[in-house]
């Protein structure tokens, strides 16, 4: 396929494609393809926040997660399957942990502060996840933010600060930690999976499902234990269930795996602050509610942070061509 696509575009079709034109083409092809699957993680988990808020009312907290992540799991084993790729477990103890912090951690509590404080301010200090990943980065990846790049970093976080407005949350001080142990757990995941990418090659595919499938165990127990009330299993209900098992769980998950694949952990988890303006703006309409000022000044914010680091990573990509 690839090489008829080159083929096509090729001026003079007597000459042979080179392997130098193959590189060149899919270079071209990567850098269209990664700031896709930005734009698509971000509208699709920022409208998340609304749809899971509505789950809640069919499905109590612990259930719903579980129900959602093994959804998700099913469906990445089935595309494994459909795509021919290996279903052994590589690396299971690495495996394991991302599954715990990424999976169960961050579902488990994202959840829980979903139900304690609502969809607004305490549950969007879930990204403050891009803060912890810097920190976390650093000494253990050793990934840090130099030069230029500080403008992007300082622009996006300046913006979520205005955006969640510590200053002035009025939810409770446990809803609060519930929204910071979240975000700790994505940031935790996310660092995990850099560093077992760069010690291992793993089809990331098989990483996703597998990640999926051990963090949904501890999930699927805490269902069983925790009494709850039943979960109403209406075609509402199963309509939404499957939204956020395939595409919001399975899908954006093996995407965000992706990203981190290809750019280091802080700016990926800096590109993904697309998704808190999505969910504020989603909640906005939903609910008819007026936009504030300093709302309206971080979602400025972070999108000019978002387009200086597609500009840093365009011009970065260009003078490793020049090379």
């Amino acid at each position: 396929m690839l090489m008829n696509l080159v083929a096509h575009n090729n001026p003079n079709p007597n000459r042979t494609i080179t392997e130098e034109q193959l590189m060149s083409f899919s270079k071209s092809s990567e850098r269209w393809l990664l700031p896709l699957a930005l734009f698509t993680l971000s509208v699709t988990w920022g409208y998340t926040w609304v749809i899971a808020k509505q789950a809640l009312t069919y499905a109590p907290p612990f259930a719903f997660a579980a129900e959602r992540c093994v959804g998700g799991a099913l469906a990445l084993f089935l595309a494994v399957k459909v795509m021919g790729k290996s279903l052994k477990l590589e690396a299971p103890g690495p495996t394991m942990a991302i599954g715990f912090a990424q999976v169960t951690g961050f579902m488990l509590f994202q959840t829980w502060a979903l139900v304690e404080g609502g969809p607004g301010k305490t549950a969007v200090l879930i990204f403050t996840m891009p803060i912890w990943t810097l920190l976390i980065a650093w000494p253990i990846l050793g990934e840090r933010v130099r030069g230029r790049q500080w403008l992007a970093a300082v622009s996006t976080l300046t913006g979520l600060v205005m955006i969640i407005e510590p200053w002035n949350m009025h939810s409770s001080l446990f809803s609060k930690f519930l929204g910071v142990m979240a975000a700790l757990c994505w940031a935790v995941g996310t660092v995990l999976v850099k560093r077992l990418r760069s010690r291992q090659q793993i089809d990331l595919l098989s990483l996703t499902a597998w990640q999926m499938v051990l963090g949904a165990v501890p999930l699927v127990l805490l269902a069983v234990v925790v009494p709850e009330r039943t979960t109403d299993w209406s075609g509402s209900y199963i309509g939404i269930l499957v939204f956020m098992a395939v595409i919001s769980t399975a899908l954006c998950w093996w995407l965000w795996i992706i990203i981190l694949d290809r750019v280091p952990a802080w700016e990926a988890s800096l590109s993904v602050l697309g998704t808190p303006v999505v969910a504020l703006i989603s909640s906005r309409i939903m609910l008819g509610e007026e936009f504030k000022i300093g709302e309206m000044a971080g979602i400025l914010l972070i999108g000019c942070g978002l387009v200086l680091l597609t500009l840093f990573g365009w011009a970065a990509a260009r003078r490793g061509q020049n090379k």
